[in-house]
């Protein structure tokens, strides 16, 4: 008999993934089997390993696609057979997520598990939507309650007049279906009709929606603006308060879709970044990034090894580089030493602050982070004469062919190593192109030449309706060489970054956003 696994019911918060406890991001990394739910982030599944079986096992109004008891039976089957078993439930287990119902049904058949508490939604939503559920001199006591029975069944669990009575900020879950019946029976048991209320819908993620109002008008308005589940209702005069304490919807790119097309690898930064500005980023990956092969290895660090006792130049053009170098060094239990009397050169700070993490300052970064701008740095470097000097170019196998040839051309010797190989993606998710064609994106962002070119590809006949449509999204570029490559595929370019780095990128972004308001 395999020896027993254990189960973690942990509660994965409101939507936001920063929201998520460090403890529950600890055991989603150690997890044989996820079994999530509806409101689960695709960034969170990604904690866990890339092996890992992962089950959706969620409930949405209407719809449970796996009944609480076979979910229970699947957590207990796991874990008898010795697998570590992520439950993981949005909000916190405890607070109506039927994360008692699967501990009991583990502790009858006397299987291991642990409660992971999470942040919950009746908290955080108000918080995200700039409402304080308690406030000294407003309401000194909040109550949570379902919303999922009706005020007026017979069986009630739910006392209505007393919830009434109390001087209480209500947070109501899943209320939203039985809205109208709610708000009416809270105003018949005694609370004012002219008290404020407020609906958040996808609270703490950026696809939050508010509607404010009061008591008696909160239902109409809410059918007004079409606010659908899942959402919290909050009453209570605190709600007052968010005309003042708003702060999530003020940012800067708060409620903008914006499509981010490069490497899977490479765009988890920018995305974080948006996320930050308020944005809701879709990645669309153009390209991939892969690891040379094992002689192509070998070629690099010997190439290196040659040349670590000269006095010439080793010259890194993307971050990407100077990843993949450092993951060949490291396999060879080598370090920054193998660089010798080399002096290192950066095309921009992108760079650089990947070689400053293994311990390299670059000798030399140019004013504007393109390659013609590094060959004349280079140059300047070397006294304005470049015959004789030794340069090994690493960089991608598509990398662009102008700074050898420059530098060949001044009369500089140049070894040129493949320190990564650049792949054209080939498929489009069916749900961006349905983004695309249904104009919800606002801008598109380019980071680089071949990001605009394998868009162009891999739209190929849908680029031409998404270019010439009234409502087409922004084409952000990050500079000159990437706006070059745009055009000659048939794309605008409505704005350009002045620094040619992904600040410089996200500036011109939100630049354009506001002129186009």
């Amino acid at each position: 008999m395999a020896e027993s696994g254990i189960c973690y019911i942990v509660g994965a918060g409101p939507g936001d993934p920063g929201l998520l406890t460090l403890k529950g991001a600890e055991c989603l990394r150690r997890a044989d089997i996820v079994y999530y739910d509806y409101l689960s982030s695709d960034e969170l599944l990604s904690l866990a390993p890339a092996e890992s079986e992962k089950f959706y096992v969620g409930k949405k109004a209407g719809c449970h696609s796996v009944p609480q008891d076979e979910t229970g039976r699947r957590l207990c089957d796991a874990v008898r057979a010795g697998k570590t078993v992520v439950r993981l439930k949005g909000g916190d287990p405890f607070v109506f997520g039927r994360g008692g119902e699967e501990a009991l049904a583990l502790a009858a058949e006397g299987l291991p598990f642990e409660i992971v508490p999470g942040v919950s939604s009746g908290i955080a939503a108000p918080a995200y939507a700039g409402i304080p559920v308690t406030h000294r001199a407003i309401a000194t006591g909040v109550t949570f309650v379902t919303g999922h029975e009706t005020p007026d069944k017979d069986d009630q669990q739910i006392d209505w007049k007393a919830l009434a009575a109390l001087n209480h900020t209500l947070c109501i879950y899943m209320g939203i279906g039985r809205m109208r019946e709610i708000c009416s029976a809270l105003i018949e048991y005694g609370r004012r009709p002219d008290e404020p209320a407020a609906a958040i819908r996808w609270g703490t993620t950026v696809k939050q929606e508010c509607v404010s109002a009061t008591l008696l008008t909160l239902a109409d308005e809410v059918e007004k603006a079409g606010l659908k589940p899942p959402a919290l209702i909050v009453i209570g005069d605190v709600v007052a308060l968010r005309e003042r304490i708003g702060w999530f919807e003020k940012k800067p790119l708060f409620g903008k879709k914006i499509l981010v097309t490069r490497a899977r690898t490479q765009a988890s930064g920018l995305v974080h970044k948006l996320r930050e500005l308020g944005a809701e980023a879709v990645e669309l990956p153009t390209i991939r990034i892969e690891e040379v092969e094992a002689s192509e290895c070998d070629t690099l660090t010997s190439s290196i090894l040659k040349m670590k006792n000269r006095s010439g130049w080793v010259v890194f053009t993307s971050a990407n580089g100077v990843e993949h170098v450092w993951r060949r060094i490291g396999s060879l239990s080598l370090d920054a030493r193998i660089f010798g009397n080399l002096r290192v050169a950066a095309i921009g700070p992108g760079t650089s602050k990947e070689l400053e993490k293994y311990g390299i300052v670059p000798d030399l970064i140019p004013e504007k982070f393109v390659g013609e701008s590094l060959f004349d740095a280079l140059k300047e470097k070397c006294g304005g004469e470049l015959r004789g000097v030794e340069f090994l170019l690493l960089r991608s196998d598509l990398a662009r062919e102008d700074l050898r040839e420059q530098l060949v051309g001044g009369g500089a010797s140049v070894d040129e190593v493949t320190a990564y190989h650049t792949v054209n993606e080939s498929e489009v998710a069916p749900e961006t192109v349905e983004s695309l064609e249904n104009c919800s994106i606002d801008a598109i962002t380019f980071a680089s030449s071949s990001s605009a070119r394998n868009f162009s590809s891999l739209l190929g006949n849908r680029l031409k309706a998404l270019v010439d449509g009234g409502k087409r999204p922004l084409f952000i570029s990050i500079g000159p060489i990437t706006s070059a490559a745009m055009k000659e595929c048939g794309l605008p370019v409505d704005a350009e970054a002045m620094e040619y780095t992904i600040p410089g990128l996200l500036a011109a972004l939100e630049q354009a956003l506001k002129i186009k308001k």
